[in-house]
């Protein structure tokens, strides 16, 4: 199940997400993140997690780096360090 829900967002990053612009607020991005937590922690509690994030990306909430966390939770990476986006941008301009 976990493949399968692997290849759905990988097929999204392909085919779909291109034809739009970049709108996603956080790093990694909703797709990535959601990859990554159901490579971590499985098919039901990945995809909570990658629900959970999809629905905090919106203008009301400020962005940044959000990375997946060893433990599961449906809230914002608790380990959050603003330095760590600033720290990314700088790397990648």
């Amino acid at each position: 199940m976990k493949k399968i829900l692997i290849a759905i967002v990988r097929g999204y990053q392909k085919a779909i997400s291109p034809l739009f612009p970049p709108s996603c607020r956080y790093y990694p991005t909703c797709s990535t993140y959601t990859v990554q937590a159901l490579e971590k922690h499985g098919a039901l509690k990945g995809a909570l997690m990658g629900a959970a994030r999809i629905l905090r990306c919106n203008p009301i909430v400020r962005g940044g780096v959000d990375k997946v966390p060893d433990r599961f939770t449906l809230k914002r990476n608790p380990d959050y360090n603003p330095e760590d986006f600033i720290n990314h941008i700088d790397h990648h301009h």
